[in-house]
């Protein structure tokens, strides 16, 4: 069972004030990373036997972390509601439905996005998803009855609801199997380590650690053998084909932050850069003619440690060093 994350349940008075209006809306709210891990970072820790499957409401604005049923019941009018859900980096996310009581035609919907979606910017990006931003929703509304199970593409995923009538119901079953290539992760903390393999397919892989961290890269295997240094905001890595870049910005779309490093030669030991942006990224770029290995670790940076960054820094975005 999960064992790593804590659950709490209450609500952020400032996303709920923003979480209001049409469908559209909803997707540009002002939920910010640190609203969300604030509800994540203070959950309680569970140790539920696996013979039992645990169990709670969902609410109109919730973060889950753990496998189980959810039920949300309607007590008035909910027009705009989400729940964000996020697994081990080396699980996806399945949603089931167990039991729908909805008015689809009274304009009730449950919507599954394959991602997360933070002030109008969505992880993965487009660049890094496999599928088309339009068929990474699936409505229950309109393939509910022939789709029951809604799999994600990687550890994180949501749930937009809208429900107009009290007494309205759904349940939701989350299970959480693993992905033995995970690709495009969110870091449930700020602190930790991961090993990113692209086994020769074409494809982008971003792993996102949503505070400033210290990023220290040990090992970087391209499956070829170039020997160029490491460039600061350079784009030189991108004729290579395979290469590993280092982003940093405020927002969770990788394709809209900014080139901190990039590399692109094999070596061992470590290479290492703090980052002083809410947001921090991990980028593979594959080829798809080798196979690729990046290994590293992170740690967050100390209140101390990104004031001296600020004072030394001459990029404006967010602070490097």
């Amino acid at each position: 069972m999960e064992g790593t994350f804590r659950e709490q349940l209450f609500f952020v008075v400032l996303c709920l004030s923003v979480l209001k209006g049409d469908a559209r809306y909803m997707e540009e709210n002002e939920i910010t990373p640190e609203g969300l891990f604030s509800l994540l970072n203070s959950e309680l820790k569970r140790e539920i036997p696996e013979e039992l499957i645990y169990s709670r409401p969902l609410r109109c604005l919730d973060m889950v972390a753990a496998e189980g049923q959810f039920t949300f019941t309607a007590d008035r009018p909910h027009l705009s509601c989400a729940a964000f859900f996020i697994a081990e980096p080396n699980q996806v996310i399945n949603v089931e439905y167990d039991s729908v009581d909805i008015d689809c035609r009274g304009g009730d919907f449950i919507k599954v996005f394959d991602g997360w979606v933070m002030k109008g910017e969505k992880f993965p990006s487009s660049q890094d998803h496999a599928l088309p931003l339009m068929e990474r929703y699936v409505d229950y509304c309109d393939s509910g009855t022939v789709r029951r199970t809604v799999r994600s593409s990687q550890n994180v995923a949501m749930v937009f609801f809208r429900v107009h009538t009290v007494g309205s119901s759904f349940t939701l079953t989350v299970r959480k199997p693993i992905n033995p290539f995970p690709c495009n992760i969110i870091s449930q903390t700020p602190e930790g380590s991961f090993t990113m393999v692209i086994p020769q397919q074409h494809r982008n892989c971003s792993f996102s650690i949503i505070y400033p961290v210290e990023i220290k890269i040990a090992e970087l295997s391209l499956g070829h053998l170039n020997d160029f240094p490491i460039k600061k905001s350079m784009p030189g890595c991108a004729g290579a084909g395979d290469f590993v870049e280092l982003l940093g910005g405020n927002g969770m779309d990788p394709s809209k932050m900014f080139p901190v490093a990039d590399l692109c030669y094999n070596f061992n030991g470590p290479a290492q850069m703090k980052i002083g942006c809410d947001n921090t990224v991990v980028r593979m770029v594959s080829s798809g003619r080798f196979v690729n290995r990046v290994a590293f670790q992170y740690r967050l940076l100390d209140r101390q440690e990104l004031q001296r960054i600020k004072v030394n820094s001459v990029e404006d975005f967010c602070f490097t060093g």
